[in-house]
């Protein structure tokens, strides 16, 4: 006859596991737990920034001391201007060419929330405004509309790349999950005022335009002729990029942002 063992049942939601654990193996079972514990600190510990040891870190301005965040002052010189910020009320200056304002609220702008994990920015957009495809490394987004209307979105990873995308208006949130390429475009005729907070004190930004062409060198080195200076040596045919184009859309953006219209014929 078979030995009849009953079972322990331990669900970790961590990675959707399910552990069973004999009941009979009390030793190893004790080790398990040790070890799993352990391991789940240590996951844990590597997905977010680096908790505290003291009530706060105040950012200290006048060092160049130089560490994964920013050195921070002697408690005892801490003030309440080192917790707050005054001016997230004024509209951005969008006179620019891509009709939107990053106005942030990081370490910089509050000292008090270095090593806090957090971040805040308001963004302003001119009618047709676009904040283009770009991604946090650092930080999950999550927007809220305060006024207006706006198209925002984002792209999932290989090998799916698939396009989430929704019209907010005011009131509405969307998330942006950490990492991921997204965009928000004004869609209206009127003023667009978002609040972002983001999960990092230094979310870090990387905008794609900016890092596949800031230094076309690199792309043109290898179609250089020896009495030819440095050409753009790309050409795409938006026709099969994509199932429907909005060519006054696309030229009036390539218009602002500086290119010529020979290049678009």
């Amino acid at each position: 006859m078979a030995k009849k063992i009953s079972y322990l049942h331990f669900y970790f939601l961590h990675q959707h596991s399910l552990v069973i654990i004999p009941h009979t193996a009390m030793a190893h079972r004790v080790a398990f737990l040790d070890f799993v514990a352990l391991a789940l600190c240590s996951t844990l510990s590597l997905t977010t920034e680096p908790a505290n040891l003291q009530d706060f870190c105040v950012a200290d301005g006048n060092t160049n001391t130089r560490m994964n965040g920013f050195a921070y002052k002697d408690p005892a010189m801490v003030q309440a201007s080192d917790f707050s910020f005054s001016g997230l009320h004024i509209p951005g200056s969008t006179a620019n060419a891509v009709g939107f304002r990053v106005t942030p609220v990081f370490v910089t702008q509050i000292p008090g929330h270095n090593t806090l994990g957090i971040s805040i920015v308001r963004i302003d957009y001119d009618p047709w405004g676009i904040n283009s495809l770009h991604t946090h490394p650092h930080a999950t987004e999550i927007l809220t509309v305060m006024e207006g209307t706006l198209e925002v979105g984002f792209v999932t990873s290989n090998p799916e790349n698939c396009h989430i995308t929704k019209v907010l208006k005011k009131g509405d949130v969307f998330v942006f999950p950490v990492g991921l390429v997204h965009y928000q475009r004004n869609i209206g005729y009127g003023h667009v005022v978002d609040i972002v907070a983001l999960s990092s004190q230094n979310p870090g930004v990387i905008i794609v335009a900016n890092a596949v062409f800031a230094n076309l060198s690199l792309l043109v080195s290898g179609y250089q002729g020896n009495n030819l200076s440095s050409q753009c040596a790309i050409k795409v045919d938006l026709m099969k990029c994509f199932d429907s184009v909005n060519w006054n859309y696309l030229f009036m953006m390539t218009g602002v942002t500086g290119f010529r219209m020979c290049y678009l014929n």
